[in-house]
């Protein structure tokens, strides 16, 4: 009897509770589990965007790989930077207006930091992928109507692409197009195979 395949030569941990990340991670057809970082998210004094969401992304994985240091951990996150100052996620809807509103016209880059992790391995790697977004000009009753029926307060910049917000876009450059959903697959297939996970 031949021996089943196994891709995977240890387990596979996603650091974040995020049904975005999750479905995404879901795509390369292997078997993981999630597991919630408890890492404090407040941007330190200065701190800029892309650097926020590597220190971030690093932070996720490395409390969840001290859980789990068998494990192969990923850890992700995403900032908006306007001008260089940081979106987070909105979190209600006066916050998601001025969000928009302020976006309105304007190219936002969006900074998908990943960090991938195994402690007993030694394996440690880190990446960010840079999307540019081009926002359409925005009247508050586009805004509304959209924050109405999308209702994205759990996404950073407020603009839900994989859904209604992509209609609120008049372009979107990267060399990563997941990365704007929350994990930038074609960096996270990259890094796992540095681990050593076996992937097409």
């Amino acid at each position: 009897m031949q021996a089943s395949f196994n891709p995977l030569p240890r387990p596979l941990v996603l650091a974040s509770t995020s049904p975005y990340r999750r479905e995404l991670l879901a795509r390369l057809r292997l078997p993981f589990e999630t597991v919630a970082p408890q890492v404090d998210e407040t941007p330190h004094a200065g701190e800029a965007p892309a650097a926020l969401a590597r220190r971030l992304a690093a932070a996720k994985a490395d409390a969840v790989a001290r859980q789990r240091p068998q494990a192969i951990v990923v850890g992700s996150d995403q900032v908006a930077d306007l001008d260089g100052v940081a979106l987070g996620k909105p979190g209600h809807h006066a916050r998601a207006v001025a969000q928009l509103r302020a976006m309105s016209g304007r190219t936002v880059r969006f900074h998908t930091a990943l960090a991938v992790r195994c402690l007993d391995s030694g394996y440690a790697a880190d990446d960010v992928a840079v999307v540019q977004v081009q926002f359409r000009a925005l009247d508050d009753a586009t805004i509304e109507r959209y924050l109405l029926a999308e209702r994205p307060y759990d996404c950073a910049g407020s603009a839900k692409s994989e859904g209604l917000g992509i209609a609120l876009l008049d372009a979107i450059v990267s060399d990563d197009p997941s990365a704007l959903v929350g994990l930038p697959l074609i960096r996270t297939a990259r890094l796992l195979r540095g681990a050593g996970v076996v992937l097409p």
